[in-house]
């Protein structure tokens, strides 16, 4: 069941509150918590809660836990009991956009922030639109979802990052990497370096998950990145001005029957040859689950996760060493020949998601389209002001930067010292595709255990790349299955740019799945 928190008590009597609007904003900023045991608990959002609520007395906002599982999620909002304000992976939001859950929020942040119109400042971001105020535009805009309207509310930003022990390269005589080559040989000394008890030390730790997805997709930006030109056949006209070359889950379905994707993709085989040769460098576990105590013990030069360790490393008193962060650095050409030597994408961006679902709409007919809806409740006014208000950013400085995790998307509110640079790699030009959201669960879970397999032995690339087939093959039917793509305006795109490929190198030969 969902569980409130502690917060100040409503200043006005039951009787009176006509709206209780429930908000479920994930652990990072929930109230009375401590992120890694540290420091006193927190209380920013409660105090901005009281803020709203003495603005609007009539209002209380009752902030709650709830299991982030889909089968809770699915149970309360199909039953219309889920709470008005969710905190959810928007692209987990986008499989139910058509049930009606999840209230698009376009209507309300194409047009002016009231709180900030009331500032009287005619310059003020959000003064033209509420969209105005949020810093990292592309990937903020870049939520809409596939049916073309906004249901995200991209309240604050992640970034990975490879946290190092600045002591011991010091000591080594090694520097941050500038390219791969300069990371695989400072690897090599880290790993014929030991520590002063004579054990070896593990150059980077890294577990599974960050293999299944983020160094899939940047590894994969890098060597499909000059081929966009010709195949990037969707251009969807509201993300395209802000992710430029995205690849959606229907461009690799249809990009898998043209033969790509396979063993016999030469592109692709660069991905995962590439992962292996980062694999030997790593910890043997890669299903460990508290890595972070290696890093801190000295047992490891390197790790690999996201902004939250800032505030871990900051208060530690008795870390031993300086520490210092940088991204993982871009292939070159002789890395591949399919190198597009740019720099690492990002592939971060939203942290915390907010979404606000059909509770919020429960004062009106539920059998009206959702506009209409949207039209007449006086309820969801009221939630989106609590959200308006959240933006603010003398109230959103509050929450955000009590503690450093997470990065400021609110213009205004800078970023605390120790996450600069995330914020510098947040610069970055976004990923080409998230592969592990592109398809569904089941997907991502067999690449995870095959990719495992692959990696520490237990199956050649030619066995994995065969498993991978089969694996994208069943998604991509499954995907094309339900939500029936329009594959005739992908196929007539696709005969247009077959001028530009015609100049281009490591394409795949046209497969049998492509003639099929």
């Amino acid at each position: 069941d969902p569980e409130s928190t502690d917060s100040a008590p409503s200043p006005v009597a039951p009787e009176d509150v006509r709206y209780t609007i429930k908000v479920s904003p994930g652990r990072a900023y929930l109230p009375g918590t401590h992120p890694y045991g540290i420091g006193e608990p927190l209380r920013g959002l409660t105090d901005v809660v009281a803020a709203f609520e003495q603005r609007f007395p009539d209002t209380r906002i009752d902030i709650l836990t709830v299991p982030s599982v889909r089968e809770y999620l699915v149970t309360q909002l199909s039953s219309g009991l889920a709470p008005d304000i969710l905190n959810v992976n928007v692209e987990d939001v986008w499989t139910d956009v058509h049930k009606g859950w999840y209230v698009p929020l376009d209507s309300f942040l194409e047009k002016p922030n009231p709180f900030v119109v009331e500032t009287g400042d005619p310059q003020a971001p959000g003064v033209q639109q509420w969209w105005d105020m949020f810093r990292y535009q592309a990937i903020s805009r870049g939520k809409a979802a596939p049916d073309g309207f906004s249901y995200c509310l991209t309240f604050d930003m992640v970034e990975t990052g490879i946290y190092y022990n600045k002591s011991l390269f010091t000591q080594l005589g090694l520097e941050p990497p500038q390219d791969w080559e300069q990371f695989i040989a400072g690897m090599r000394r880290i790993q014929a370096h030991t520590d002063a008890d004579g054990k070896p030390v593990v150059p980077l730790l890294i577990n599974i998950a960050a293999f299944n997805d983020w160094t899939k997709d940047l590894f994969f930006d890098q060597v499909y990145q000059d081929l966009l030109p010709g195949i990037d056949v969707y251009q969807d006209p509201i993300r395209e001005p802000y992710l430029d070359g995205y690849l959606d889950w229907d461009e690799l379905a249809f990009l898998r029957q043209k033969g790509f994707f396979s063993r016999h993709d030469p592109r692709y085989r660069v991905v995962w040859e590439r992962m292996l040769e980062l694999k030997q460098f790593t910890n043997r576990n890669l299903m460990a689950e508290d890595l972070v105590r290696e890093f801190v013990t000295q047992r490891a030069a390197m790790i690999w996760t996201v902004s939250p360790l800032s505030h871990r490393l900051q208060s530690d008193q008795d870390l031993g060493f300086d520490w210092d962060v940088f991204y993982v650095p871009p292939f070159t050409r002789e890395t591949t020949e399919f190198a597009a030597e740019q720099p690492m994408c990002v592939i971060g961006g939203a942290a915390t998601q907010l979404e606000v679902t059909n509770s919020a709409i429960a004062d009106t007919d539920p059998s009206l389209p959702m506009a209409d809806r949207i039209a007449q409740s006086q309820r969801l006014q009221r939630v989106v002001a609590f959200l308006q208000f959240l933006c603010m950013p003398e109230q959103y400085e509050q929450i955000v930067n009590e503690y450093p995790a997470y990065l400021p998307n609110i213009i205004g509110v800078e970023s605390l010292p120790v996450l600069k640079p995330f914020e510098e790699i947040l610069a970055r030009r976004y990923t080409t595709t998230k592969w592990v959201y592109s398809f569904d669960l089941r997907f991502s879970e067999i690449q995870r255990r095959m990719l495992e397999l692959y990696l520490t032995g237990g199956a050649t690339l030619d066995e994995f790349l065969g498993w991978q087939e089969q694996n994208i093959d069943a998604a991509t039917a499954s995907m094309l299955r339900r939500k029936q793509p329009d594959t005739a305006h992908l196929e007539r795109r696709w005969q247009e740019l077959a001028s530009v490929r015609a100049s281009m190198a490591g394409l795949p030969p046209v497969s049998e799945v492509a003639q099929q």
